[in-house]
């Protein structure tokens, strides 16, 4: 009964959470300027990475 528990690290669902949440937001400014929606994208990505970054240093 030597059995392997694994155990599945979810930090970095934080990454694309973060995207799609700059991409949901990046669309209410889509109108007014190009420019403003890709800065969401990339603000968006910058958070989700920082958060994959502090949840996975807890481990």
């Amino acid at each position: 009964m030597d059995e392997k528990v694994k155990i599945e690290d979810k930090s970095t669902w934080a990454t694309g959470g973060g995207l799609l949440l700059g991409l949901g937001v990046g669309f209410f400014f889509l109108q007014t300027s190009a420019l403003a929606f890709v800065g969401c994208l990339l603000g968006g990505l910058g958070l989700g990475l920082i958060l994959t970054a502090i949840i996975g240093g807890r481990k």
